[in-house]
């Protein structure tokens, strides 16, 4: 036998707690219950010490102001930049999309997005879209980005959103994800196509009384690389009122 567990087994301690458990098997019993309750309040005194470190933490802790930890945008130092790097998502980190910025109000507080939303468990081959990042502020309304695989929009690799078809058949593929639950063509109120560089977006302005993410919805898509990349603005009646220009110097913000 290990010296150890000799030592342990032949302690007076040992002895004792046996001798007890033969001699008065309920006497036993509450020492045992006991000495399990001391274990337990240990315990429960060590992850009580500990939670206040665990709300710190940035990745669990998302209910603060966005500009309390994001820098003033250069272009407009009343609103805050926002760029996406592999810390923040699994397909960043998978390599699956490339890196892209906005601009946010810096009172603004980033959402979680559900693992199931997230893309987390498809990496790095995911066969349909997810989200990628998610913003909201109760008096303006809020926003999320949406990513895409091609291969499910398009056969041809590396496509950019021209192969891809025109602004109406790419909408049609990803207004679901616009809404939140359907898409009627009626909605589409306006399209433009915007060219920055090499790179090409499609941007939209949808009336959608019956969508999940609210009445009044703006996006704006781009292709690069395996994936379509979609910037989504929401808002309801009363938000679209007070942060109509806000919510499109976000979206035209947008840059991938």
């Amino acid at each position: 036998m290990d010296k150890t567990l000799l030592e342990m087994a032949t302690s007076p301690f040992t002895t004792s707690l046996l001798t007890l458990r033969a001699s008065s098997p309920s006497s036993y019993s509450k020492l045992s219950f006991i000495r399990a309750s001391s274990r337990r309040d240990l315990f429960k005194g060590v992850a009580l010490q500990a939670l206040p470190l665990l709300l710190l933490r940035p990745s669990l802790a998302r209910e603060v102001e966005v500009g309390s930890f994001l820098p003033p945008s250069p272009s407009d130092p009343s609103f805050v930049l926002f760029k996406a790097s592999p810390k923040d998502t699994p397909a960043l980190r998978a390599g699956n999309v490339q890196p892209y910025q906005f601009i946010l109000p810096p009172t603004w507080k980033q959402a979680r997005v559900a693992n199931i939303l997230s893309g987390n468990y498809c990496q790095p081959k995911c066969a349909e879209p997810w989200v990628e990042v998610k913003f909201e502020d109760e008096k303006q309304g809020k926003v999320q980005v949406v990513a895409s695989p091609l291969i499910r929009l398009t056969n041809k690799p590396n496509a950019t959103i021209e192969d891809i078809g025109s602004p109406e058949k790419v909408i049609a593929s990803l207004g679901p994800f616009v809404t939140g639950n359907t898409y009627d063509p009626d909605e589409l109120l306006e399209t433009e196509v915007e060219k920055l560089g090499d790179q090409t977006y499609y941007k939209y302005l949808l009336e959608t009384p019956y969508a999940l993410t609210g009445t009044h919805n703006l996006a704006k898509a781009t292709a690069k690389g395996n994936t379509l990349v979609l910037f989504v603005a929401s808002a309801n009646d009363k938000q679209w009122q007070a942060s109509q220009k806000t919510l499109k110097a976000m979206l035209d913000s947008f840059l991938l």
